[in-house]
Order: C-alpha cells, then sequence, then structure tokens
C-alpha cells in the first residue's frame, strides 16, 4: 500500500496525465524504460517503485531527494548525451521534459497505486517487476480498472506468458463489447529481459554470432561478419544493416562499456558508407527461411546416460578382450574338433560358465578348450561384479552436476545462473561453446538447465580461493561475470585477469559511470586483452519501450553497445513512408523497409512474431515479399517490415494526440 501521507486537498478524479505511460517495477529495468520512454519518445511518464527507506510520502517529485530520483536524473542525463532525441515536448525545453515525469512510491500494485498513477486513464502500462506472479495479480487489476490500457509485462516464463496474452486481449474485448478490435488498440505483450539481452550478452563471449528474428513463420538471420580478404568472395546478403566499430575487436578501442564516448557503431549504412567503410565488421541480414523441426539443444557429453557415462574405458577394453577370447575358444573348438561352428559356441559358452560336462574320455584338444574355457570364466566373474558397480555408481550421480572433466579447454566460464546466466547457458549451448558454470547458490534457477544439458557445474563463492581454478580458468577462452551483484563480477574479472592476463572478460553491471571506470582501469592494466560491460536493462528498455508504443515489435538484435529494432508497420498515419518509394522511404541511421505484407488486410496475422498455431493459418501462401523493388510505390494499405533505430522507431510510431489521447 501507498506510503502515509498528511492531509492532501481533494485529488480531481481524472489524472492530469491522462494518455500518458505508467511504468511500475522494482529495479534497474523499470528507472532505464521510463528514461526511454521520456527522452526517446517524448512520452509524459509516471514511474512507480517500492517506497524508499525513511520515505513518507506517495509521490516524491523527480526534483526531491531520494535515490529514485537521483539515479533517473543521472540516467536521463547520460542518454541525452548518447543518443536520445531531447524532445521534452519538442520545443528542446530541457524543464519541460523532466515536468512530464512523475515518481511514485507504492509497496504493490494496488486499486490505490494505480489509482494515483492514473493507470484508469493511461495509454500503456509496464509491469516490469522482478516477480513473475506479482506482474500477474498486478496485469489483471490493470485490466479490471482500464480494459483499453496496452499492458507490457516482463515474464520469464514464456509459455505461461503466451497463454496470459491471450486471456488479457480475451477480456478486454470481453470488456468493452460492440467496440472494433482495432478502434480498442487493447493489447498485451509479454516480454523477457533475460531474452532479449541474452544474445548480446553470449556473443561477447565469441565473435562471428548469429541472431534470429522470427516474423510470420519465417526466420530472419542477422549475422556478423568480419571483413574480407583481398580476393575473398563475399556470400550474398539481402541488406547490410549495420557497420561495426573500428575497435570491436580492439583491446586498445573504446567499445567496451554501455557509455563510452565514441560514436560506435553505424546502424543502418546507405550504400556509400558501405564501401567506403573497409576493414570495418558489418552485420547483414544473411537468409530469410522457413523454420525447420525443433531440434533439442546439444548437451556436452551425448544424450542421456550414453555407454560412456555408464561404463570406463578401462571396464569397456575388459569386456571387449573377454568377447575375443570366448570368440577365439569357439573357432579353435570349430577347427580341432569338426564340431558345427553354433553347436562349438554354445559348448565354449557352457564351460566358460561352468555349465558344461567334465571332457572325460574326450579328445585331447576338446579338454584344452574346456580349461582354457574355464580359465576365461574366472576372469568374467570379476568382470561383472565391476560392471555391476560401475553402473549402479553412474546410476546415482545420474542427477548429479558434472564437475569440469580433465583436458578441458576453450571453454566459456559462466558466473551466475540466475535469470540472465540461464538464457545465456542456452544460447552458448545452442552454438556449440562448452561451458562450465560456477554458481554458489545449489537451488538457483540455472541449476536444473544445467543437469539437463550436462554442462559442469562448480559450485561455491566465486570470491573465495580455488573456485575460479576448479572452473579452469587458465584453460578458459572467456569469462561472463552476470550476477546481479557488480562488485562481485569485479572481483571475479580482477582475480581472472591476474590468474590469465590475456583472458576475455564480460562484466554485466548496471551503473554507467562505474561501468566506464572500471573498463578504463582494465583496459590499461591489461592492454592487449579484451574487456566489455553490458547491463542488462540498457538492453532490454528498447524492446519494451517500443512494445508500449504498439504491438509492432518483432524483435531486436543488439549491435555492440546499441540496439536494432525489427517492427511490422502500418504505412497509413506515416508520412516518411506514405506515398513514397522503397528507395524514398529509406533514412540512413533511422529505418529501412526490408519487407513487405502483401496479404489482404483481412487475412493479415494480427502480429507477426506469433509463432504458428497448427490451425491451418500457416498452409496460406505467406504475405510478407523480400528484396522489394527500390522503385515500389508504398500504398496507405500496406503493412511493411522495417529495421529501424530507437530513435527512428520513436519517430515513425509517435503518437498522434487524437487517436491515442482519451
Amino acid at each position: 500500500m501507498l506510503g502515509h501521507v498528511p492531509p492532501l486537498p481533494q485529488q480531481p478524479q481524472r489524472s492530469p496525465f491522462s494518455g500518458h505511460m505508467v511504468v511500475c517495477g522494482d529495479d534497474a529495468l523499470a528507472q532505464r524504460l521510463a528514461v526511454e520512454l521520456r527522452y526517446v519518445y517524448g512520452e509524459r511518464v509516471t514511474l512507480v517503485l517500492p517506497p524508499e527507506p525513511g520515505t513518507s510520502g506517495p509521490e516524491l517529485p523527480l526534483t526531491g531527494r531520494g535515490r529514485a530520483a537521483a539515479l533517473f536524473g543521472r540516467m536521463s542525463s547520460a542518454m541525452s548525451r548518447n543518443g536520445g532525441n531531447g524532445a521534452g515536448n519538442g520545443d528542446g525545453d530541457t524543464n519541460a521534459g523532466v515536468e512530464a515525469v512523475r515518481i511514485l512510491q507504492a509497496a504493490e500494485p494496488s486499486d490505490e497505486a494505480f489509482e494515483e498513477a492514473g493507470v484508469a486513464t493511461a495509454a500503456a502500462l509496464a509491469l516490469v517487476y522482478d516477480d513473475d506472479e506479482r506482474n500477474i495479480r498486478a496485469a489483471l487489476t490493470a485490466r479490471r480498472l482500464n480494459p483499453r490500457v496496452r499492458l507490457v509485462i516482463r515474464l520469464y516464463n514464456r509459455k505461461l506468458g503466451q497463454h496470459l496474452e491471450t486471456l488479457l486481449d480475451q477480456a478486454a474485448a470481453v470488456a468493452s463489447p460492440g467496440i472494433d478490435q482495432t478502434v480498442l488498440d487493447a493489447s498485451t505483450t509479454v516480454l523477457s529481459d533475460a531474452d532479449t539481452a541474452a544474445p548480446a550478452l553470449a556473443a561477447t563471449a565469441l565473435s562471428g554470432s548469429s541472431k534470429v528474428i522470427r516474423a510470420e513463420g519465417l526466420l530472419l538471420r542477422a549475422s556478423e561478419r568480419t571483413p574480407p580478404r583481398d580476393g575473398q568472395a563475399v556470400r550474398p546478403a539481402l541488406c547490410t544493416l549495420a557497420l561495426l566499430s573500428s575497435t570491436t575487436h580492439d583491446p586498445a578501442g573504446t567499445e567496451g562499456s554501455d557509455s563510452s564516448g565514441d560514436e560506435g557503431p553505424r546502424l543502418l549504412p546507405d550504400q556509400a558508407e558501405v564501401a567506403a567503410a573497409t576493414g570495418r565488421g558489418t552485420i547483414v541480414l544473411e537468409a530469410v527461411s522457413r523454420p525447420g523441426p525443433s531440434g533439442r539443444v546439444r548437451r556436452m557429453g551425448g544424450r542421456g546416460a550414453p555407454l560412456g557415462q555408464v561404463f570406463s574405458r578401462r571396464l569397456r577394453w575388459s569386456a571387449l578382450g573377454v568377447g575375443t577370447a570366448v570368440l577365439g575358444l569357439a573357432v579353435a573348438s570349430t577347427f580341432t574338433t569338426g564340431d558345427e561352428p553354433v553347436h562349438a559356441a554354445y559348448l565354449t559358452l557352457l564351460d566358460l560358465f561352468a555349465m558344461g560336462d567334465p571332457a572325460i574320455g574326450d579328445p585331447t584338444a576338446r579338454q584344452v578348450i574346456q580349461i582354457l574355457s574355464g580359465v576365461a570364466g574366472l576372469m568374467l566373474l570379476p568382470l561383472l561384479v565391476a560392471g555391476v558397480l560401475e553402473a549402479f555408481g553412474s546410476l546415482r550421480t545420474a542427477s548429479a552436476l558434472r564437475r569440469p572433466p580433465r583436458g578441458l579447454s576453450g571453454h566459456v566460464v559462466l558466473l551466475g545462473l540466475g535469470k540472465i546466466g540461464t538464457r545465456v547457458l542456452v544460447q552458448l549451448r545452442e552454438l556449440g561453446i562448452p561451458v562450465v558454470c560456477v554458481e554458489d547458490d545449489p537451488d538457483a534457477r540455472g541449476i536444473p538447465v544445467a543437469r539437463r544439458l550436462r554442462v559442469p557445474v562448480v559450485l561455491g563463492d566465486v570470491t573465495q580461493e580455488g573456485v575460479l581454478e576448479a572452473a579452469k580458468i587458465r584453460r578458459s577462452r572467456a569469462l561472463l561475470a552476470l550476477t546481479s551483484v557488480d562488485t562481485t563480477n569485479l572481483e571475479a574479472a580482477l582475480y581472472a585477469r591476474s590468474v590469465k592476463p590475456d583472458l576475455r572478460v564480460t562484466l554485466r553491471l548496471f551503473d554507467d559511470e562505474f561501468a566506464t571506470a572500471v573498463y578504463r582501469t582494465l583496459r590499461t592494466a591489461h592492454p592487449q586483452a579484451l574487456t566489455r560491460s553490458r547491463s542488462v536493462s540498457h538492453l532490454a528498455a528498447p524492446s519494451f519501450a517500443v512494445a508500449m508504443m504498439g504491438r509492432q515489435i518483432l524483435g531486436a538484435v543488439p549491435v555492440e553497445r546499441k540496439v536494432m529494432l525489427f517492427a511490422a508497420v502500418e504505412v497509413a498515419g506515416h508520412p516518411q513512408l506514405e506515398g513514397r518509394t522503397v528507395e524514398q522511404a529509406f533514412r540512413a541511421g533511422a529505418w529501412r523497409v526490408l519487407a513487405l505484407d502483401v496479404a489482404q488486410p483481412a487475412d493479415r496475422r494480427p502480429d507477426l512474431a506469433m509463432p504458428e498455431t497448427g490451425d491451418g493459418t500457416e498452409d496460406r501462401p505467406g504475405g510478407l515479399v523480400w528484396n522489394l523493388h527500390p522503385g515500389y510505390v508504398l500504398q496507405p494499405t500496406d503493412r511493411v517490415v522495417i529495421a529501424a533505430t530507437r530513435r527512428g522507431l520513436a519517430e515513425l510510431l509517435r503518437r498522434r494526440g487524437s487517436l491515442t489521447r482519451h
């Protein structure tokens, strides 16, 4: 509930922030999302945070005291310096922009808190608490209070998220009977910050990785390419999405932290820029294909409990020796006694297990073979006992965590198996990268996933001596420190660098100023090693912000410290697109038209990012056309798929007051 406050004058029932954006959360993602909405999209924002110790009022002005207000001010200043549009109300008045932000304190997202925040008249509401259950309860409450509000919900459970989207959209339609769904504009989008940030974090551990985006049952692959050598053939690509910075793979470069001052990569360059950028890596849209049958992530060490995991190599060689001896005795019996091969093998096995009659009175050859078979049987008995004991031990430890095998090298040491670490682990295993995890909590979220994938895990506090050595840090290729504690990540990185100075290190750090200071210090101390810092909230906030502007987002591709967004946009109402050719609609560094949905409006998928449902709709011909002719004129009835920067998409999706304000 809201904190106790002195009596205040009666407030109007209708919030003065009608049509604004409400963000509710308890961590860095909520704060960064509010900054994104305000300083990139120019929206009015109400930020609802848990109460701080010692505060007594429900509303904390931005100019007042408090950790949240101070942090919001630092983040907004950083965004204004690093590419925000600075559009307070369109006139460049930063004070006007500040006045368009409120910070409220509420212990829980209750009816009282939502009423104070103006959810009943809000255009969109983001619920980004770290607890899935709290977000679900708040979403049900918000849909009851305002059926028309656009909901963006942070959930880690993806399957539950799909069901929740359908449920809340149906509730909105039932609560507003007789209103067309397109006019209602009520939608629910469920996103995961872990899924959004995991590809970027995994990509820092290796180069040349690919990112996949789904659209209308198609897979769009954005692939990172190194500069081609002289005479080297270049694979065809649909288009160039980005030019990587010249310091991407340079340890002395300034690409390392989220707030470093270099210009970084160039998103959506034109042909002249691509031709002039010699020696720079690129990210290209490489392929558009139908997804094949879903396969399981490959496990380290094979599937299930293979023979090599149950029986040791020495035991297998012993069994092979006994089997070879039995086969040799059977062949010898056939040639020396003239018996049939099958009968000779049968008698040999009887002798081996001491089940045959003594060969008294039989030829000498038969007697000798029987004696040798008995000796082989004596060797078989301890072999069977050893096999039973090893199988019992293997089955007992099948559910236990694996230890890093001897001789392991070239792997990635992953520190932290929380929400983010678990998703990054799956990403690395899908890429076939060997991983060793370090986690101090045996009940962490990612422990069952590591057990299922048969990934070695070292249980222990990384700050304790010997833990990183157990993870074979000296032989690893990279360290990903992804715990939620900045100091723990920093301490692990410093210790790993003391053990292996040229180790590639990626740190998960929240504070921009702290990240920049750490990066510069590590770069100076270890000039030959790559150091990168990444913030999960920094990578995930753009996707959540776009979802709050409407259900057009298809996916996001991280490009070093920046994010490129893919979205489906209706051409009508956008003068930057309507009536222009595909070539004229392209704006370098802002947006680019990639595909055209030629299906009739009534037959279009409501959400191109939704997976195929198996109800027969996937059998219809695809409506997306790629490789558009540059001279095609975009019509108002068209829907296009675009790649855009945050600022470019903000300009395209800027809401019109007559359609979105209540």
